[in-house]
Formats: C-alpha cells, sequence, structure tokens
C-alpha cells in the first residue's frame, strides 16, 4: 500500500513539473515570437513560434489536452511543416558548410523551429498516460537550454556583433 502512495506522489511531482516546462517553453515560444517582429519575414516566423506557445499553455492548464482532435490536427501540421522547413534549411546549413549555426540567420532559425519541432514531438500524447522520468528529465534539460542559451548571447554582446540589426534589437 506504501509503494501505490509513493508511486501517485512521485507521478503527481512529475506531472507538475511537466506542466510547469510547458508554461515555460509557452513563455520563452512568446517570446521567440514577439522578437521577430523586426525580422523581414516577421509573418512566417511569429507564426512558426506562436503555435507552439499556444499549444504549449494549454498543456500547462490541462495536460490531457494533448488527446483532443482539435491540439493534435495543429500540432501535427506544425510539426509536418516544420520538419519540411527543418530539412530545407539543414541541407542548406550542411551545403555551404556551416560550422557556426548562431551566427548565420538560418542557423538561428534552423535552431529554434527545430526546438519547436522536439518540444511538440515530446509533447504529443504525453496526456496519455502519466508523464515518466525519461519524459521529465528530458524537458527540463531542453527548458532550461534556450533561457541559458539566450542569456549567455544576451551577455556576451561580442557573440553577436555580426548579427544584422533586426536581431540585435528586439530585445
Amino acid at each position: 500500500m506504501g509503494e501505490v502512495c509513493k508511486d501517485k506522489k512521485s507521478e503527481s511531482w512529475l506531472s507538475v513539473i511537466w506542466r510547469v516546462c510547458n508554461v515555460f517553453m509557452s513563455f520563452f515560444f512568446a517570446l521567440a515570437t514577439y522578437v521577430q517582429i523586426n525580422d523581414p519575414d516577421a509573418g512566417l516566423w511569429m507564426v512558426g513560434y506562436g503555435v507552439p506557445a499556444v499549444l504549449c499553455v494549454f498543456i500547462g492548464f490541462s495536460p490531457h489536452v494533448t488527446e483532443t482532435l482539435p491540439w493534435r490536427r495543429v500540432a501535427d501540421l506544425h510539426v509536418m511543416i516544420s520538419s519540411a522547413v527543418v530539412s530545407m534549411l539543414g541541407w542548406r546549413l550542411y551545403k555551404e558548410r556551416v560550422t557556426d549555426i548562431f551566427q548565420q540567420e538560418e542557423g538561428r532559425e534552423f535552431s529554434g523551429l527545430m526546438l519547436t519541432l522536439v518540444w511538440l514531438l515530446m509533447c504529443r500524447h504525453s496526456g496519455r498516460a502519466p508523464v515518466g522520468m525519461l519524459r521529465v528529465s528530458t524537458a527540463v534539460a531542453i527548458t532550461v537550454f534556450p533561457f541559458v542559451a539566450w542569456l549567455y548571447y544576451y551577455i556576451n554582446k561580442e557573440l553577436r556583433s555580426s548579427w544584422p540589426s533586426h536581431c540585435k534589437t528586439a530585445i
């Protein structure tokens, strides 16, 4: 009987952490949507980050939303389109032999879109059964990474010196 209570408590903590990660990722994707305002193709990238922001906030409020048809269809469509764009950007980066991807606009676009893609795939069917330790541990690592990377690039202005002006002025 004690084992069942421990499992339910750890399960509920895992669920809380999963929901918190989705709220943080929703905030990150919303922030990424906002900084696209200066981009020449802002509308495209605002949708690219805005859709995952909305999908993640829904998971933060109700993790079982991933099992509803509208959530799944929107997520699947976003994953499908993102996969195509990531493939094209990845091929371009490979062909041009780009090694420092954060110094190239296509590299930053590739990385951001890949983050949305991985996150949405991780969210898929997360409401079907209790989230496990592996998914939550991965979620925490993925959630922390973009905030730390953004802070690192924000603090180290010399890393952003070669970026186009629209990438330097949003935040």
